[in-house]
């Protein structure tokens, strides 16, 4: 199939790049550091073996690329209003938007914006960032859930999942609302606790107080989403995330990054709907609340000075 990735940064730089290296024709946006990678390439420096792809398709502006069969978003979703220009001439009648992003409610707003669209949710659980041009610093982990939202062929999401797979990338299926509240258990504690904190996630983890806290948080996510009629998530699952964050390499979440390189912050979709959401099924949570009126306080002081 022919792919199409928007948002070449931390993680649709990855997940592209090894799409590209497996063979399939892969066709890149790329917005501050287009120039570089047409000279030089993208490198993937990856704990699992780094790899450099020479002469992408790199282009500056939709409108030069190719319909593709598959458009990989990995845009912040603080630029979703972009999409509704973004996508259209990348799209043919059998085209699959996977939204590789953050947060809940995502997909609604999109399929709202291009109500056609078959979409599909993608929930990276990786560790990868992006602080310079062209190269992408893969850290650990690297699996990739596809959940159906409103594709309209099975068989090609289980194509999609396939060539995904052979591009040695772990995949799994999962069904769309589990899947994001599944994410939303990791995300929502661990990003704004690490802008609060102004630390990573090993710190977090290794202070009792804050390690207990994280888990409460975690609670309050599943909670709300068992609220919603998700099933398959408990307390277990808390527990299974603090051990698997234990094993990761000292980390900085997306959200983290994006304050400390003086970017908006995802706050809309990890945390305002969300929020939202548990409070209008009735299993609000409260200590995710404190955090995410920490957050605003800290963008609106930034913005003011």
């Amino acid at each position: 199939m022919r792919y199409a990735v928007i948002g070449t940064g931390a993680i649709g730089g990855y997940y592209g790049a090894k799409l590209a290296r497996s063979g399939q024709d892969v066709h890149f946006l790329l917005h501050s550091d287009y120039d570089f990678v047409l000279r030089n390439g993208l490198q993937v420096n990856s704990w699992q073996g780094s790899f450099h792809i020479d002469n992408p398709h790199v282009y500056n502006n939709v409108q030069a690329m190719p319909q593709c069969d598959v458009v990989l978003v990995a845009l912040k979703t603080t630029n979703n209003r972009l999409l509704a220009s973004l996508l259209p001439p990348l799209l043919g009648p059998q085209t699959i938007v996977v939204l590789i992003q953050n947060g809940i409610g995502v997909e609604a707003d999109v399929q709202a914006m291009l109500p056609g669209v078959q979409l599909a949710a993608g929930l990276a659980f990786i560790c990868s960032s992006k602080t310079k041009p062209g190269v992408v610093d893969h850290q650990h982990y690297g699996g990739l859930t596809i959940a159906d939202y409103s594709c309209r062929s099975r068989e090609a999401v289980e194509r999609l999942a396939g060539e995904l797979s052979d591009a040695g990338i772990e995949v799994h299926r999962a069904e769309y609302h589990f899947a994001r509240w599944r994410k939303a258990v990791w995300n929502m504690p661990f990003n704004g606790m690490t802008v609060a904190m102004q630390c990573q996630t090993d710190m977090l983890l290794a202070e009792p107080a804050t390690r207990q806290l994280i888990r409460r948080q975690m609670i309050e996510v599943i909670r709300a989403a068992q609220a919603h009629g998700v099933t398959g998530l408990d307390e277990a699952f808390a527990d299974q995330m603090l051990t698997t964050t234990d094993a990761m390499v000292p980390y900085s979440p997306s959200m983290r990054l994006d304050w400390d390189f003086g970017r908006p912050m995802e706050l809309n979709y990890i945390y305002d709907r969300p929020l939202l959401m548990a409070a209008q099924a009735g299993s609000p949570m409260p200590e995710l609340q404190q955090l995410a009126d920490r957050l605003h306080d800290m963008e609106q002081q930034r913005a003011t000075h």
